[in-house]
């Protein structure tokens, strides 16, 4: 199982839709400080089930909308799709590409989709529970959370 794309779309910074393909071998992100690094893997643990605001460096879940700026109004939703290639069936009784999808509304609704059909959160993250992929998983280690990963 691979993750083949990301899309961004009203999440933090990325108030345009921004999409990430992932290709086979090594995807790395670089970019100058306050460039939206941090808001690529916070996206990704986000999409995945987090439900902590203080995780996503928000003091609220609607933090991750977009804010606006002086020249942009704030946005209404934030949504965030990964796409992945699950040719090799890691993920058991789903097709070869599996789609998830997290939006939230300045209302505070939030939706999940699972292959494009609404599901639970607890959905999203019962089909990674046993994967080592999901929003407490070490294979996503937030800012300023590596020290504390080595002193424990």
């Amino acid at each position: 199982m691979q993750l083949r794309s990301l899309q961004i779309n009203g999440f933090k910074s990325f108030a345009d839709k921004t999409v990430i393909e992932f290709v086979p071998g090594l995807t790395g992100i670089v970019g100058p400080n306050g460039s939206g690094k941090s808001n690529i893997t916070e996206a990704i643990r986000w999409c995945l089930g987090e439900q902590s605001a203080k995780s996503l460096r928000g003091e609220r879940m609607g933090d991750v909308i977009f804010a606006g700026t002086a020249d942009r109004k704030p946005l209404s939703r934030a949504e965030v799709t990964m796409i992945f290639d699950n040719s090799d069936g890691y993920l058991k009784q789903q097709p070869t590409e599996v789609t998830i999808t997290r939006r939230l509304y300045r209302d505070g609704e939030s939706e999940f989709y699972l292959n494009q059909q609404a599901v639970r959160l607890k959905d999203i993250v019962e089909l990674f529970m046993d994967s080592g992929l999901g929003k407490e998983s070490f294979a996503f280690i937030s800012q300023g959370r590596v020290e504390a990963i080595f002193q424990q």
